[in-house]
């Protein structure tokens, strides 16, 4: 763990914010070399942000008191009691009014930037017309089946767990389910060692190539509430029922207008705001 020296050049929440987005860590947690990388971006973007309220944009943009509460209470309800918010922002370098400032600030620069990226230019028919031509991989679902399945589990360590006395259990198994196929999940839930048992051994909606291959090849090859075989892969042996087959379709242009739209847009709003931010001068001290 890292001693967290006091850095006045350094707002105390941009380097909260930083060592989180960039580590998943308070900054007290971080190693010397990754503090040293958060410091150096928590002084850029405070430096940009400051650029950004300095903007003629920034003129008339005020911040609601409702949005900063919400903003103020999104973090506040992240802890369980009053105490524990006031230490951890204290071993943060934070008071209840320093984030509140700091919130204020963000909300700030974030309804600047979202003024510029509303100057972007709107997305016509003849682009999503393009995108959808060019991209037509984006817009094939592959086939998929749901299915449940049980493993009896390989390991010579325990004694029902040798290959032999596997391989009998999963046979067991496979004999009980030809007569009673309705029977799946139940022996799910009391026999396979995966932990998918406690939900009957429901693997959810899969698409070729996501399960071991022997596994998947056994999926794909049956109909509607058929059972597998016995296919045995590295880590034990299964039994797999297909619940339902999903066919494979392309997705219409209508169907993927409003999504192809929504990623364009988006992207000309970066641009925007990235060439905006780039002509913004520098702030005298």
């Amino acid at each position: 763990m890292t001693t967290l020296t006091a850095d006045v050049s350094i707002e105390p929440y941009t380097l909260l914010r930083t060592a989180l987005n960039l580590f998943k860590k308070l900054p007290a947690e971080l190693e010397p070399g990754q503090l040293r990388q958060a410091q150096r971006q928590a002084r850029n973007e405070y430096d940009i942000e400051t650029r950004v309220l300095h903007a003629p944009e920034a003129a008339g943009v005020i911040v609601s008191e409702q949005e900063l509460a919400r903003a103020f209470n999104e973090i506040r309800h992240r802890f369980d009691a009053d105490d524990a918010f006031l230490t951890s922002l204290a071993a943060n370098g934070l008071s209840e009014a320093g984030l509140k400032a700091a919130l204020a600030r963000q909300c700030k620069v974030d309804a600047i930037l979202e003024r510029v990226a509303a100057r972007s230019p709107r997305v016509n028919e003849v682009e999503v017309g393009i995108f959808y031509h060019l991209h037509p991989e984006k817009f094939r679902k592959p086939e998929q089946r749901s299915a449940r399945h049980i493993l009896i589990s390989i390991n010579p360590d325990y004694p029902e767990n040798t290959r032999e006395r596997a391989l009998a259990r999963i046979e067991d198994l496979a004999a009980q389910l030809q007569r009673k196929p309705h029977k799946f999940a139940d022996l799910a839930l009391r026999h396979s060692e995966c932990p998918t048992a406690l939900n009957g051994g429901n693997l959810g909606t899969v698409a070729g190539g996501t399960l071991y291959p022997a596994l998947d090849q056994a999926l794909f090859a049956l109909k509607e509430n058929e059972i597998s075989a016995v296919v045995e892969t590295e880590i034990g042996f299964h039994l797999i029922q297909c619940l339902k087959i999903i066919r494979a379709e392309t997705i219409s242009l209508k169907k993927a207008t409003p999504k192809i739209k929504h990623l364009i847009q988006e992207r000309y709003r970066r641009n925007c705001q990235r060439t905006w931010l780039a002509s913004l001068p520098a702030v005298e001290s």
